[in-house]
């Protein structure tokens, strides 16, 4: 049986979990998230807890196991408290700003790179080289501050472009030189 898959999820007091299908929604105070979950998987709401049991012992279910679980708790954690990502912008005249939905940065190319940020996400520009991005949905908050890092990833040899905070690039030695 699978560890993470056999815990039951517990719904926190202001969140209520609605089932109808294989389509889950959990709405909360920071929101509401739906998703469609696997048919194979069955998910029970008892008392105050989400429970998900699978059918059979063969390998992929019990992938799919874990997997639901860990996607029904991802998205009650969301609803309740939020997640949030911050990067961090390093280089000589690189930075960014935020007008209503839209981010603008100067990442060292001949001209600015323009995101829209998506519904559902947050943004809070600090000191212009920082980026808070925050929502109730933690894979949609991940892809944005993927795509926003895609824009300059850091260069292994000067450290600049954007990045997590606390996110450590490996430096490379530039060239040696003749001897």
């Amino acid at each position: 049986m699978s560890r993470i898959g056999k815990m039951p999820v517990k719904i926190p007091a202001g969140v209520t979990v609605a089932l109808a299908g294989d389509q889950i929604t959990v709405k909360g105070p920071k929101g509401a998230l739906e998703r469609r979950l696997h048919p194979l998987m069955s998910v029970q709401v008892v008392d105050d807890e989400v429970r998900v049991a699978r059918p059979s012992d063969e390998g992929p279910v019990r992938a799919l196991h874990g997997l639901t679980r860990a996607l029904i708790q991802n998205m009650v954690e969301g609803v309740t408290r939020g997640y949030s990502k911050t990067l961090e912008i390093n280089g000589v005249g690189y930075r960014a700003s935020a007008e209503g939905r839209t981010l603008t940065f100067q990442l060292g190319y001949s001209h600015p790179v323009i995101y829209p940020v998506p519904e559902g996400i947050q943004v809070e520009v600090r000191d212009q080289v920082r980026v808070v991005l925050s929502g109730c949905d933690k894979e949609q908050v991940g892809q944005v501050a993927a795509n926003i890092r895609g824009f300059r990833p850091p260069d292994p040899y000067k450290a600049k472009g954007v990045m997590y905070a606390g996110e450590r690039v490996r430096r490379k030695a530039g060239k040696a030189g003749r001897a």
